[in-house]
This record gives structure tokens, sequence and C-alpha cells, in this order.
């Protein structure tokens, strides 16, 4: 590509995917015109700070930011804050701006993430009902965990229960409350999911599972949650987090195909010309998996970014690596890679009890599918070749601390290759 390239590239979402994006549309050539459009006045930053380190006060604004400031005008990217794509024209290749501006794209990237679902319940527009998406959300809810009001958290997903963590480890009085039987059980299972029940427990969080909310009543500010079971909460503040949405409205617009978000070939491309998609907004095709995955966790927005700029580019590279997320709630760490289905069965490496050990799910054929390391972290390379190697292990082994993880994974490419 040469400077002299009078293309437009047009990035539609100021967060980590289309910070990403751009910074790779840089690095492999691209000389034309890159305009980042970002409806927060700030620049782009990553978000699994908010419900963690961000929100306890530990790390500032400038360790949660992509990049440096002056990155975006040294690399000749045109970034505008607080600036919203109102109309998508894929028929014209135009956009409208919030600004009234139109402007012609000849690529375009939709990385538009996602929004906190929100509550229908009676008195939930009370003033001290928080969501968590942006720094402005993190800093509303530091300040009501730090000021003395009791805390209480609806839902024990991720964004639940980091808040719950990062709330107690302020000193916050916490309540957490969710309709099904453990934390994080979406995701995780029962199994694991009773790890973190137990972990939080342990360190204060009342919890209220199997509950439903049935109202939130005050004067202009929460005071009180009020469980369907007749339960009363005290609460000053209350955080909800009972997951999110695909940020859909200009995809639908214009007509891309939808289903649980954008849909995307592996090349991250959409049904329209010239348009992709990454990050929390798109459901892509994944070639491994052979199925759509849409995963609402940093590692897509951070890989999928990339990979999107360069297929903008005409590399025809498909998008195939195996979702990760992590969490980090007290001293517990964790890595998940893969994609477990809900029948798989879940083999546990290590005392779970004792907060140091790794979690396989592995199909009615004994071939690990994903695998969650807790507080190991010395086995991520071993884990991916392992799930690489997509052959039955012996379970038995699997499960004994003194085996050795690496040698399943041959085995099972020697089994391959027999």
């Amino acid at each position: 590509m040469s400077d002299a390239d009078n293309r437009t590239f047009v990035i539609v979402g100021g967060g980590l995917a289309g910070a990403k994006a751009a910074e790779t549309l840089r690095a492999e050539g691209f000389g034309g015109r890159v305009l980042v459009c970002g409806d927060e006045s700030v620049r782009p930053y990553e978000r699994p700070p908010l419900s963690k380190d961000y929100l306890r006060g530990d790390t500032g604004f400038d360790d949660a930011a992509v990049h440096a400031t002056n990155f975006y005008p040294d690399h000749d990217i045109e970034l505008r804050t607080s600036c919203t794509v109102e109309e998508l024209d894929v028929s014209a290749s135009e956009v409208r701006l919030s600004t009234g501006d139109r402007l012609a794209y000849d690529r375009l990237l939709l990385a538009t993430g996602a929004e906190p679902r929100r509550l229908r319940t009676p008195g939930a527009d009370l003033s001290g009902v928080h969501y968590l998406r942006t720094v402005a959300d993190s800093d509303a809810i530091r300040a009501a965990a730090t000021s003395g009001v009791p805390v209480v958290v609806v839902g024990a997903g991720w964004i639940g229960a980091e808040v719950a963590a990062s709330a107690r480890q302020l000193g916050a009085d916490v309540a957490m409350v969710d309709a099904l039987s453990v934390p994080l059980e979406r995701v995780l299972g029962r199994e694991v999911g009773a790890v973190y029940r137990d972990l939080h427990e342990a360190k204060g969080v009342r919890l209220h599972l199997d509950a439903a909310i049935e109202s939130f009543a005050g004067g202009d500010v929460v005071e009180e949650v009020r469980l369907s079971d007749g339960t009363s909460l005290p609460a000053g503040a209350v955080v909800v987090g009972i997951g999110v949405v695909p940020r859909t409205r200009l995809a639908e617009s214009a007509g891309l195909a939808l289903d649980n978000g954008v849909v995307t070939d592996a090349f991250l491309a959409t049904s329209a010309p010239g348009v992709y998609a990454a990050g929390d907004v798109a459901n892509a095709w994944h070639p491994h998996y052979e199925t759509h995955i849409r995963l609402e966790h940093w590692s897509a927005a951070l890989n999928q970014g990339p990979a999107a700029a360069k297929n903008m580019l005409g590399t025809a590279t498909p998008y195939a690596k195996v979702p990760y997320f992590f969490s980090d709630q007290y001293e517990l760490g964790m890595e998940y890679r893969g994609w477990a289905s809900g029948s798989d069965r879940v083999v546990f490496r290590g005392d779970p009890a004792g907060g140091e050990f790794i979690a396989f799910w592995v199909s009615e054929v004994g071939v690990v599918r994903a695998a969650m390391n807790a507080n190991v972290w010395d086995q991520g390379e071993t884990i991916d070749a392992l799930l690489a190697a997509g052959h039955a292990v012996d379970l038995g082994a699997l499960a004994d601390p003194g085996s050795d993880l690496a040698s399943l994974a041959a085995a099972g490419g020697a089994r391959a290759s027999a």
C-alpha cells in the first residue's frame, strides 16, 4: 500500500476492537484515511478493569487505555470521540454521522460492542441503581461502594461476581442475588460455579440464589431490594449485571443479517459487501467448532479487530482463535479456553477447595473441549495443545496432578497420525 492510497476505511466503535483494528491497518501499511468514530468522550480503553482493578482504584484510566493519547495523531488516525454513526447506507457505501456529515467509505468495520440488559422491575429507575459499561459507570459504582451504604448486586455472572468481589475489597457490605443456584452457572455449570459460591460466601458476600427480584423501593434513591419470597435487602446502591445485548441498531437499519448479533463468515465479513464486524457485536463463524460464536469477552475484541483489519485489506485469513477469557475475583485468578457444551463432563485436576486447580470439560467420548486453569499459570500452552489434539484422553491421567498434560496432548497427536 502506498501513501497515495485514497481509500477511506471507517471504524464504527471506539473500543478495544476498533482501536486495535485501526492500529493494524497502519501496521499493515495502509496509507489511506482511517476514521474511528466512538460515542464516548474519551479515547478507546479496555473494559475488563472496570469491574476489577480500575473499580477498586488500584489503576487509573491511562492503564486501561488501549493507546497513549498521541498514538492516534502520530499514526494519522482520525479519532472522533462523542461521535455516533446515525445511519449506514450499504447501497451507497456511506455513513451519516451525528454531526450531520455524510462520509463515503471503501471498507467499514462495525465494532459497536454490546450494552447492559436492563431491568423493567418496579423501581428500577430509582437513583442509585447502576449498570456497568463505561468508565463513568465504574466511577459511580466505586463512589457508592466506598460511601458506607449497603450494596446489592443483581446477577451473578461475570460482571456481577467481579463487582461483588471488588466492592467487598473496598469494604462494602454486599449482597448478591441471582435466579440460578450458583454464580456463573450459565457459563461454567454447577460444579465449577460452586467454587465461586463458596469463595464469595467465605469473603462475606450474602448470597441469595434461586431468587427473583420483585421490586426496588425508596424515595428518590433506592433503599431496599424486595425479593419474590418476601425477603427485604437494605440497599443504598444496586449494581445490575444480568448480561448484555449486542448493539445492532445500526446494522439492523442497514439490513444486515442478524442472529444474536451481526452474522459474519469466518473472515468477519457481514452480509453487506465491504462491511465487517468484530468484538461483542459479531456472531462469527468459527471454522474449528463449525458454528457461529459470539464471545462477549476481551479476547474477541483484542483479536478480532486486527483480524478484521487484515481481511479488509484483502488477506482472506479466517479467524480461528480458540475462545478465551479470564476473571480475577479476590485472590482467585482464572483463564478459560475452549468452547464447551452443556452436556460435557467436568473433570477436576487439583483441589478446587484449595483454590489451585484445572477444570476440564470433556465430551462423552473423552475429548477435552474446554479448560479453566485457576491459579495455575504455567499450563496455558499445554492446555492449548490438549484442546488442539482433538482426541480422547485417559480421564484418570487427566485428573491426576502427577501425570504430564503435555504427554496427554502428544498421545492424542500420535493417535491422529497412526
